[in-house]
């Protein structure tokens, strides 16, 4: 079969924001459900402190453990904390978005690589702009779906070594600023945790770590999770949601058409935005099992990394012409009416 070799191309703009305001208009007490969890710290003080007791425990044991451990235990952590750094970016546990910054930069500790800050970055684009490749980070290159194609070997590839196509993507966008005082304090602390796990409990804790951050976003149950989000899987819908058990120990990260409808909504109130409208979600496509998913994506030639769709506009408005961005966090203004 031949691989198809672009992009799906729209010429409308992304869904969410529409939507956003037609469930306000006819659910106005979903703003209830606006708001902050400050609770969610403790969820990344026990997976850093659960990651680096793992480190200690494996410095000294067999390389197949480790490898085990890292596949059936450290991905979940670790997944666990990408998921408490995404609601810091939306500044979804404390008021100051300071503090939601140190908590994310804190949490990206045992992840190896610095990526909290620049995460928040690109990920507030990927809000505003869905599917624009100058602003979104989330858009595979073209390069990259030509190279990795539409076989369940190349495929396997991409997603073993997800975190560095990851790490080439935001060399592409525009307007982000690409380094200021965070950035540098973000590869500091990550960096001396690096060097410390190193000094002290030698390689195999380290690679332990390492195989958890590859293992958490790539040849994993838990790396369908990309596949699950903007993959086109149904037809031209762009956004799907999962709702299978793992959401219980990702804490409702798979509820994504109802965080990009509202993403001010912390993780534990994602399910009561899809309860008080369920005529919007129950409608829509979404998946129930990720590892389903990940063999489907797989093996399926019809699904490639070209199985997304693409604007070359945001709103109407060329991405050459001028153009003031909206506030980022989209919500914002429909809570104040």
């Amino acid at each position: 079969m031949k691989t198809k070799m672009d992009f799906v191309y729209s010429d409308v703009k992304e869904p969410h924001r529409d939507r956003t305001k037609e469930i306000l208009k006819t659910h106005p007490g979903v703003r209830n459900f606006i708001g902050r969890n400050p609770y969610t710290v403790f969820i990344v003080l026990f997976a850093v402190t659960s990651q680096f007791a793992i480190a200690y425990f494996l410095h000294d044991r067999p390389w197949w453990l480790l490898i085990l451990i890292a596949y059936f235990v450290g991905a979940f952590f670790d997944h666990m904390l990408y998921v408490t750094m995404h609601e810091c970016t939306h500044n979804l546990l404390f008021k100051k978005s300071s503090a939601n910054k140190w908590v994310a930069i804190f949490g990206n500790t045992p992840s190896i690589v610095p990526s909290a800050i620049s995460f928040q970055r690109y990920h507030l684009k990927h809000h505003s702009y869905q599917g624009i490749p100058e602003l979104d980070g989330d858009l595979p290159y073209n390069w990259e779906a030509r190279l990795v194609g539409n076989t369940a070997i190349g495929k396997a590839f991409w997603l073993l070594i997800y975190p560095v196509f990851q790490a080439f993507r935001p060399l592409r966008l525009k307007e982000i600023k690409p380094i200021d005082g965070w950035i540098i304090a973000n590869w500091l602390v990550v960096l001396a945790a690096n060097v410390l796990v190193c000094y002290f409990w030698g390689a195999k804790a380290f690679v332990y770590l390492v195989c958890s951050v590859f293992f958490s976003i790539g040849l994993h149950p838990l790396g369908a999770r990309w596949i699950q989000e903007h993959f086109l899987t149904d037809g031209e819908q762009e956004t799907h949601s999962y709702y299978g058990p793992l959401n219980v120990v990702n804490f409702n990260v798979g509820y994504h058409n109802e965080h990009h409808d509202f993403p001010s909504v912390p993780w534990n109130k994602l399910p009561e935005v899809k309860n008080i409208a369920p005529e919007y979600y129950e409608t829509l496509a979404y998946h129930k099992s990720y590892t389903k998913l990940l063999f489907r994506f797989l093996f399926d030639r019809n699904i490639s990394l070209f199985s997304r769709v693409v604007r070359k506009d945001r709103g109407g408005v060329p991405f050459t012409q001028e153009f003031k961005a909206p506030d980022e966090d989209l919500i914002e203004s429909e809570k104040k009416g």
